[in-house]
């Protein structure tokens, strides 16, 4: 298995796994396969995907309705529970698509609890963790939340909807109150429908002072475009007193080269590369899984990693 790419799958073997969807990127196609892999060997049916162009078909990266009611899209029951009630309790505004979180096995919504559901369940092993992963920056976890915006539509923000997938509170080493706004990517291509640009982006993007140039067209389309208005929503956080420091941080697997592109390509545009100086930093899902090694806890390292990163189980598929 080579470690800077991984290999494309021939449409037969994710035909008979039923997982070929040829608008799938490479990374995209071996992860979704992936899933239907992990699905198959617990046991868990397949469930199906509605086009919106077309009729019900079975889909192998997703779940049945009935197990995916049970929480099968989930590491234990706890995070499962943990995001039915955050679903439940979401924020006015906000946006948590159930049939992502509970069937969709390549979402990166799912992901997101179960990469920092236990953390929040279990605050001691939380704070270990973001002490372990910024020990730059994190001297002690406050809170963590899922979904959240500090105001959706607010003129004094970024005045829409933009809101970051995972936000936690923290007290900085410098004994600031801080943040880490999180952004998680798994099989995305980081080509998502633009946003309709809007007058307040361009004010915050010049008055933020993280940009070497506040007017670049590339911030303002795809690759970058989401993680512009995130990292000028998180920078406005500040400045409007909320917090006294924050990072906005880009989680993803490191095999996924559009997500790695991107981060890289989107650093070029700030002022520096120093997440000190500009609150931006990209971390990957491999990072975080080493974390959790490091504080102790290889269980979820390990079921983590034959969830979402596993890719010999495709190398196995193909080859035998």
């Amino acid at each position: 298995m080579y470690q800077d790419r991984l290999p494309l799958v021939p449409p037969d073997i994710l035909q008979a796994h039923m997982v070929h969807e040829p608008g799938d990127t490479r990374f995209k196609a071996a992860a979704r396969l992936l899933q239907a892999l992990w699905r198959a060997e617990r046991g868990i049916p397949m469930g199906t995907h509605a086009p919106a162009n077309g009729e019900p078909r079975k889909l192998g990266s997703r779940i049945e309705a009935s197990y995916a009611k049970q929480g099968a899209n989930f590491l234990s029951p706890a995070i499962a529970k943990l995001a039915f009630r955050e679903s439940v309790y979401r924020e006015i505004g906000a946006v948590i698509e159930q049939e992502r979180l509970w069937t969709n096995m390549l979402s990166s919504q799912p992901l997101c609890f179960n990469l920092f559901g236990d953390l929040t369940l279990n605050p001691d092993k939380g704070n270990k963790f973001f002490q372990q992963l910024f020990p730059d920056y994190v001297a002690e976890v406050e809170e963590i939340y899922f979904e959240h915006s500090p105001g959706r539509g607010d003129a004094s923000f970024t005045a829409d909807n933009t809101a970051f997938d995972v936000f936690v509170t923290c007290r900085t080493l410098e004994g600031k109150q801080g943040f880490i706004a999180i952004e998680v990517k798994y099989s995305e291509a980081m080509a998502e429908p633009l946003a309709t640009l809007r007058p307040r982006y361009d004010e915050l993007s010049r008055a933020v002072g993280i940009y070497r140039e506040p007017e670049s067209q590339s911030l303002r389309g795809n690759p970058l475009q989401q993680l512009w208005r995130e990292h000028m929503l998180s920078r406005a956080m500040v400045v409007n007193g909320l917090y006294e420091s924050g990072r906005f941080v880009l989680i993803y697997p490191k095999q996924n080269h559009h997500c790695d592109s991107a981060a890289k390509l989107y650093q070029r545009e700030c002022i520096s590369p120093d997440p000190a100086v500009s609150g931006f930093q990209a971390v990957t899902l491999e990072a975080c899984l080493t974390a959790y090694e490091a504080i102790g806890d290889e269980e979820t390292a390990q079921a983590l990693r034959s969830r979402y990163l596993n890719f010999r189980k495709i190398e196995e598929a193909i080859f035998g």
